[in-house]
């Protein structure tokens, strides 16, 4: 027997026990499943053994890793349901192609028909497999035989990507014969895949699953008609240029061709800037261009090229910043935890705000606050503005989209833009890359820049800067006239040489290193660019240092 603490207490175990034995001892305690477990800090799939003391911390699907790991096992799952309903001959490709309202978008081509018929039998046979209870098998595999193996059963994105694996090995997940690979761990076995719906949408459907919030229920889904538009029009054009997975960026690296594709990908979004900038000039009784979207989503140099394009369009543009009508440091609302919560709406001088804006929409001279951050107030330094016929503001923050920041002018005056970075690129067919995450380290880069923030605060600030997201800016994201998509889809290569030293940082007993470990592998799969190819106007340098902009 060995003497192990779980979850704080001192208990006595056999060696070789596996963990997920121990979980099953230990489930009635907790109100979610089980699935993974942390051992000594470090994660762990509940097949792995006893071996020796240790300090053990199960992880529920109330977590943000035990989730992930349901999410991932459930696209297996998914997958392997399919490739029992349809012949292998008859598939030629199943792909999950990016994250839409709680759930997944799914394509899958072959000779057969995605309808109602195909979805119910898809539905049927996971139902039997969660059923069954059959385990999810980890075996490692040579990466020549891996190759072999994928480039059979037609999952050619994979073979792509492993021809850059660095390790000579590969973990392959299986459930009764089905093999695929998947990035990150997976639950023990499919009798924990119990909540989950299919809805057929658009030319796929969407694969549903619960969130950690409610790890029991399955949210209904919403279309999000705008954002998934935006979403399937970048899927679309990178499948045009054949580079829609890390592979396929990898043989543009390789090939010597990556300046092509930097330069096609700041072209293309120049041009949608240029389209938006027309549509505002199209629209003469539009005074406010009002810019929204989540952290790191590149609004300030967005708003620094739309205003070029707008110059172009024979509009004089004023960017105003929202954080300049900041309430005075002791007006300003706390979190929760005490802490100050300057995403909160009740942050701005709504009123104010108001009066200033419809002052200069009737032709007023206004004088323009600038807030003191040093001093947490706002003052007024003789900065007086006053719209002519081709003036325009440009106003840039989060609550843009929120009519209630702006109830007083007229709908007809405000044009609303929302942006952010939304990932075309996968890392194969079956492993889609979280929008988020492209965020998250774009932040973390130029948090370290230009605040002197360690990659382990920038993390671990995260969770909250989220919170604040879900709360103040998507619920509007499909109010705004136009969406533009930040992601560049060359940007990770870029990134990767700026995170991997920052992430390298964090010690192993800091809470935010599993998450800089998960991050870590992930940069794995892309080989490395170097930044001199950017254009010094691009979006990403705003993140990485040499912009153009006063960014």
């Amino acid at each position: 027997m060995i003497e192990i603490q779980v979850a704080g207490k001192n208990v006595e175990a056999a060696q070789g026990v596996t963990y997920g034995e121990l979980a099953k001892q230990f489930q009635p305690q907790y109100e979610n499943d089980i699935v993974l477990a942390t051992v000594n800090g470090k994660l762990q799939e509940l097949h792995k053994k006893l071996q020796r003391p240790c300090s053990i911390e199960f992880v529920t699907t109330a977590h943000t890793a035990g989730i992930r790991s349901y999410e991932r096992s459930l696209v297996l799952l998914m997958n392997k349901a399919i490739y029992d309903v349809v012949p292998l001959p008859d598939i030629r490709k199943v792909t999950v192609k990016f994250s839409v309202t709680h759930g997944l978008y799914v394509e899958a081509e072959g000779a057969f028909s995605v309808d109602e018929e195909f979805l119910q039998k898809v539905k049927s046979r996971m139902d039997e497999l969660v059923q069954a209870d059959l385990p999810i098998k980890k075996t490692s595999m040579h990466v020549d035989d891996a190759v072999a193996f994928f480039r059979k059963v037609k999952m050619y994105d994979k073979e792509r990507l492993f021809r850059y694996r660095r390790s000579s090995h590969v973990n392959i997940y299986s459930i009764d014969g089905f093999a695929d690979y998947h990035y990150g761990y997976m639950v023990p076995s499919t009798g924990y895949l119990k909540y989950y719906e299919l809805k057929l949408y658009q030319d796929g459907f969407v694969l549903l699953f619960p969130t950690w919030k409610e790890p029991k229920t399955v949210p209904p889904f919403e279309p999000q008609e705008k954002l998934f538009g935006t979403l399937q029009k970048a899927s679309r054009w990178s499948e045009q240029l054949h580079v829609d997975t890390v592979g396929a960026v990898n043989d543009m690296i390789s090939s010597g061709r990556i300046q092509d594709l930097v330069l096609i990908a700041e072209a293309r979004q120049e041009r949608e800037i240029s389209g938006i900038a027309s549509m505002v000039a199209s629209r003469p009784h539009v005074k406010f261009v009002m810019i929204a979207g989540p952290s790191s989503s590149g609004k300030t140099s967005f708003s620094h090229r739309l205003s070029i394009q707008l110059r172009s369009q024979g509009l004089t543009p004023h960017p105003i910043g929202l954080d300049d009508y900041f309430v005075d440091r002791d007006r300003t609302p706390r979190d929760e935890t005490g802490d100050f919560d300057f995403e909160a709406l009740e942050c701005v001088d709504i009123e104010q705000f108001n009066q200033d804006m419809t002052a200069l929409l009737a032709g007023e001279k206004v004088e323009m606050p600038t807030f003191n951050f040093k001093q947490g107030r706002r003052e007024y330094k003789g900065n007086y503005l006053q719209l002519g016929s081709h003036d325009i503001l440009v106003i840039e923050g989060i609550h843009g989209l929120n009519d209630a920041l702006s109830y007083s002018l007229p709908k007809e005056s405000k044009f609303k833009v929302y942006i952010s970075a939304l990932t075309q690129l996968n890392i194969d067919e079956h492993n889609r890359i979280p929008t988020t995450d492209g965020r998250l380290i774009r932040r973390m880069i130029r948090d370290a820049r230009t605040r002197g923030n360690t990659a382990e605060d920038t993390i671990a600030r995260w969770p909250s800067v989220r919170r604040g997201e879900e709360k103040n800016i998507f619920p509007y994201q499909e109010t705004a006239d136009v969406m533009f998509n930040s992601a560049l889809i060359y940007e990770f290569s870029v990134l990767k040489s700026y995170a991997e030293p920052l992430l390298f940082g964090i010690p192993s007993d800091s809470p935010q290193y599993q998450e800089a470990k998960r991050l870590l592998k992930f940069f794995d799969y892309f080989l490395g660019v170097d930044s001199t190819a950017i254009p010094n106007n691009s979006l990403l340098k705003e993140f990485i240092g040499g912009s153009c902009f006063n960014v």
